[in-house]
Formats: C-alpha cells, structure tokens, sequence
C-alpha cells in the first residue's frame, strides 16, 4: 500500500526585515504615475492603472513589504517634470535598483544608451547586447523593465516599425515618443 506524505510550508514574516517602501503617486501629462522607493534608490516607477503589474513585481522582488506614502522621495515628480520640460540630463542623478536576472539588467542598461528621439527594434537591441537570437527574450526583459520612463522601454519598437506593446499602453508610449522627437532637449 503506498503512503502518502504531507509536505506543509511555512512562510514566517519576520517584521524586522520586511522592506518598507516609499510610495509616492503624482501627476503627469499621460496619467498619474507611481514611484517607489527603498533605501534612497528608486526601484519602480509605473502608471497608477498598472496597479497589479507594479504589485506582481514587487513581491517577486521582496516577497513581503509594507507601502508607506510619502510625498517626493529622491525628488523624483522633480525629475519627472525636468524630463517633461526637456531636460535631457534630468535622470542622471536618480540612484536606481532594478533587480532582475543578470540578462535583463544588460538589456536595461543598454536601453538607457538609446538616444532621446530615437528608436531600436528589438531585433537591433537583441544584436546590440551579443545576443542576436534573443529577440524574444528581449521583449520578455523590456516587459519587465520595473523604472518606466527614466529606462526607456517606450524606445524600443517592432522591426516593422509598429509600436507593438506597452505595459503603460501604446497611446502612452506613441506620446513619449512624440514628446522625445518633437523639440530640441536642453543638455
């Protein structure tokens, strides 16, 4: 007669170590966006109606963590409004940490070297990291890019020129698009 075992997990919370996280939401011109923030490093920045997808990849990231809103942490509706006045240089100063696997943080930092007003396909990003058959894989990270905007993911588009998708939508990322290619940044 086989046996059955039971296997039972426990997952403690240990308060102590649970990550609190600034949270702060603000006005932009494409919709109220969501910054997050933890040990003076901006992790998430994201549209308040991606809620859900913000959620799924904190706790993928931190398993347990508290939410405190705060207004302005790291200065980043400043930096925000800079980008949206032009200011090419307003991201420079903002201390970051996206998590991820080591390919996607190398898909991400080669999205920062896109140049404002510009566009790669994903193909072109796959060939631009050494991985040229990673075109897929290169969506999938670009998908998972937790700092919209300040990494700049709305630059990349299909080899057809389409913009294909966007988690802040598509109307979103043709007006940054827009916004980029429209008028000379000040440097």
């Amino acid at each position: 007669m086989a046996t059955m075992t039971s296997l039972c997990h426990y997952i403690f919370v240990d308060k102590d170590n649970m990550k609190e996280l600034l949270v702060d939401e603000f006005d932009s011109p494409i919709g109220t966006m969501v910054s997050v923030v933890l040990d003076d490093k901006l992790i998430h920045l994201d549209f308040a109606d991606c809620q859900e997808r913000r959620l799924q990849l904190l706790t993928h990231r931190y398993n347990e963590f508290k939410q405190i809103s705060t207004k302005n942490p790291l200065n980043i509706r400043d930096f925000l409004t800079a980008y949206f006045d032009k200011d090419r240089q307003s991201f420079d100063k903002i201390k970051r940490f996206t998590g991820g696997t080591k390919f996607q943080r190398t898909v991400w930092e080669r999205l920062q070297k896109i140049p404002y007003g510009t566009t790669l396909s994903y193909a072109q990003l796959a060939k631009a990291i050494g991985k040229p058959k990673a075109v897929r894989a290169v969506a999938n990270a670009n998908a998972r890019n937790p700092i919209a905007i300040i990494i700049p993911c709305h630059r990349v588009i299909a080899k057809s020129g389409a913009l294909a998708g966007y988690a802040g939508g598509t109307y979103r990322k043709a007006w940054l698009l827009r916004h980029e290619s429209r008028s000379t940044y000040h440097d």
